[in-house]
Parts: C-alpha cells; structure tokens; sequence
C-alpha cells in the first residue's frame, strides 16, 4: 500500500518558561500541520520541511528569523541548512541578515550553486542575485530578544548561567 506521510517538527532545545509554553506548542503544531498539509498534497518532502521551517521562522516563539537571539551588537544574525536525504545534497546560508526566511536562501544555495555554505556578504550578494526580498533587521528583533541581549550586557552577567 501507500506509505502514509510523516514529518516531525523539532522546536529548539532549551528550557520553556510556562508563560510561553502555549504558543511555543502550537508553533510546533502549526509548522508540522503546514509541512504535513504539502506532503498530503503530493509535495515533495524538501517542500515539506522547507515550509515547516519557514513557519517557525515567521513565528516570534523561536530563535530563527523573528525572534532570533541577538548578536554582540544587537542585531539579528542567522544560519540555515537544508538537507535532502535521498541523495544528501545541501545547502547552508550563516551569518545573513534582513532575510526573513534563511532557510529559503540555504534551499537556493544547495539547487541553484555547486556551493554547499554561503556566508555574510556573499550570501547577501546571492540572496539579491535570486530575487530574495530584503527585510529591515529591526523586523525580526522581537521585545524579547532585545530584553535578553540587555541582560547579557550587564557586567555581572552570565549569558552561559542565563540560557540554562
């Protein structure tokens, strides 16, 4: 018979305050409903995980694109992989900024380059060669992550105690 789809959706590692455990839940849910709903359609499972990935970059509840912890200076500053397991190709963007959706660029990288990592200002270049729209990297710094980021300035801080 026909192998029924499945996708598994992993939401980041770490620990969840209560106050956030709903909506970081349902950003999990949400991004396997999406990558599940393409899979059903007959979509291919690069599709699948691209979408799902994209939706908790979209999703303030985790550290990729909005929400993203923030660098030293402030700003948001991201990486991306995408892997397709039948013939273990990829393609990874780090260190891009103003994108919305790095994984997107990363998926871009590993079809359209014989590159495997693109990096800082050349995937920046890449990312306006292929028509990928910049977004203000004020865009994705969410109340939170700046509120952490001031945290960790503090002299007596200790970014390593305060992300147990």
């Amino acid at each position: 018979g026909k192998m029924k789809p499945v996708i598994v959706v992993h939401g980041g590692a770490g620990r969840i305050f209560k106050e956030r455990e709903e909506g970081s839940r349902a950003g999990v849910v949400r991004a396997a409903l999406r990558g599940y709903g393409i899979l059903k359609q007959g979509g291919s499972a690069l599709d699948a995980v691209e979408e799902a990935v994209r939706s908790m970059e979209d999703d303030p509840h985790f550290n990729a694109g909005c929400g993203s912890v923030l660098n030293e200076k402030g700003e948001v500053e991201m990486d991306a992989i995408i892997m397709d397991g039948k013939n273990l190709d990829s393609g990874a963007v780090s260190a891009v900024k103003c994108i919305a959706n790095p994984i997107k660029l990363a998926r871009l990288v590993m079809e359209k380059t014989k590159h495997m990592l693109l990096t800082d200002h050349g995937a920046q270049r890449f990312a306006q060669a292929m028509g990928v729209p910049e977004t203000p990297g004020e865009k994705l710094i969410t109340e939170r992550s700046r509120e952490r980021w001031k945290k960790n300035l503090e002299p007596d801080s200790n970014p390593e105690e305060f992300q147990k």
